[in-house]
């Protein structure tokens, strides 16, 4: 059973800043990628950011500049660094994790309970 955590949410003002974690545990063989996806009330869930492979980072337009998404692999953990946070960055903020429990099996598809983010004065 693969299990992940999430952490760091909160209230902050506007321009303010936060840090959220996300933190994999569990049978895992390789990960294929990590992201944080936002649902805001009476909308549908978007992509934030995403690190493929480890490597290659990519973000929403609507907070490129602002976020910066970072993947410790020895934990398998990654974080979303929220900088300049505007009261449309409010949402509840999941992780996302495609892996791989074994060599022979085929990817899965895991997510977090959610974080919630609330950015208002």
């Amino acid at each position: 059973q693969v299990q992940l955590v999430e952490s760091g949410g909160g209230l902050v003002q506007p321009g303010g800043s936060l840090r959220l974690s996300c933190a994999a545990s569990g049978t895992i063989f390789r990960i294929n990628a990590m992201g944080w996806y936002r649902q805001a009330p009476g909308k549908q869930r978007e992509l934030v950011a995403v690190i493929t492979n480890g490597r290659s980072t990519n973000y929403a337009d609507s907070v490129k500049g602002r976020f910066t998404m970072s993947k410790d692999n020895a934990k398998n953990t990654v974080y979303l660094q929220m900088t300049s946070l505007r009261p449309e960055d409010t949402a509840v903020y999941y992780c996302n994790m495609i892996y791989f429990r074994t060599v022979v099996e085929s990817s899965r598809d895991a997510w977090g309970q959610g974080t919630l983010v609330t950015v208002s004065s």
